[in-house]
């Protein structure tokens, strides 16, 4: 069997890779077919072509018709949210594969994944401002934590992205920018600068000799514990054996359950996901029962308790 697809980079770690890696323990897999970047993700498989220079946010275009599961929200997702059919998945080991003696940090890590991305023709919203990285970055500072913190710009050559991820680009969203005191006007990278316990992934890969998806898994395979905003970043991170902050804000990972046992989120791997909600009025239809967020402004008290809680 060789599978081959081209989705979004969640889709493909929660229902591709496990398919994958189900065919690979069945001596059915035969090879991979795949977006640049991705061979990291099928270490398992001695036969992968990175055929794809871009994604597409058009399931059945990406050829996810062809698997046991075509859709991330589940096979019954209005009964039944996040719950797929396991009976052809298996989620390989990141951490037991990628531990390495060579990404190590004095002090216990955590891998921060931010994003700053239009979603599906929207504005962002799902994101870590500055301010909340301050408070973030400066809490886990007292916590006795190193960071390692990461987000994409999409103008990586090193892997492929999808339609959201370009329009982003188009339309201008590229920094997220804050005017701080006494810096003066900064993106989240040149804040970054600023924490002595806070370190770029970017700068790492940089001065690796690993491309840069190893590298990632690499440095996330030593890291303890991680945050993130809900997407395919935060699918990534609970695929490490850890626990996972999750940052909801819409969508329909705010279904009851969601991230119930039998979700996907939480099968991915030995750690437990942690959902962090702010139900923005204003881009929910559904709210689902939630304390409403009619600020107009994101509200990240969620994650803050939840890192003084689980910290």
């Amino acid at each position: 069997m060789v599978v081959k697809t081209n989705p979004e980079f969640g889709i493909e770690l929660a229902l591709v890779v496990p398919y994958a890696y189900w065919l690979h323990q069945n001596r059915e897999l035969e090879g991979v077919v795949t977006s640049r970047g991705m061979s990291p993700y099928y270490y398992f498989c001695d036969n992968v072509r990175e055929e794809f220079q871009e994604r597409t946010i058009d399931n059945k275009a990406a050829g996810l018709d062809d698997l046991p599961n075509n859709w991330i929200h589940g096979t019954n997702p209005l009964e039944k949210p996040g719950v797929l059919d396991y009976s052809k998945w298996t989620a390989p080991s990141y951490r037991e594969y990628y531990t390495n003696s060579e990404f190590v940090f004095d002090k216990p890590t955590v891998f921060i994944t931010n994003k700053y991305n239009m979603e599906h023709g929207e504005v962002p919203y799902g994101y870590f401002s500055i301010e909340a990285l301050y408070r973030i970055f400066t809490v886990l500072k007292e916590k006795g934590y190193n960071i390692v913190y990461k987000r994409a710009t999409n103008t990586e050559k090193e892997f492929a992205v999808d339609q959201n991820e370009t329009n982003s680009l188009h339309l201008g969203y590229k920094d997220i920018l804050a005017d701080v005191e006494g810096i003066g006007t900064v993106n989240d990278f040149q804040f970054c600068k600023y924490f002595d316990n806070v370190i770029l992934l970017q700068d790492i890969v940089d001065n690796s000799k690993y491309d840069y998806n190893t590298t990632q898994l690499m440095v996330m395979a030593n890291s303890e514990k991680f945050i993130t905003v809900c997407g395919g970043n935060s699918i990534l991170s609970a695929m490490f054996d850890r626990d996972v902050i999750s940052y909801v804000h819409k969508g329909k990972e705010l279904r009851p359950n969601y991230f119930g046992p039998d979700s996907y989120f939480q099968k991915l791997s030995k750690g437990t996901v942690y959902p962090a909600y702010d139900v923005m009025g204003h881009i929910n239809k559904e709210t689902y029962g939630y304390k409403v967020n009619n600020t107009g402004t994101n509200d990240y008290s969620g994650v803050f308790e939840l890192i003084e809680k689980l910290f």
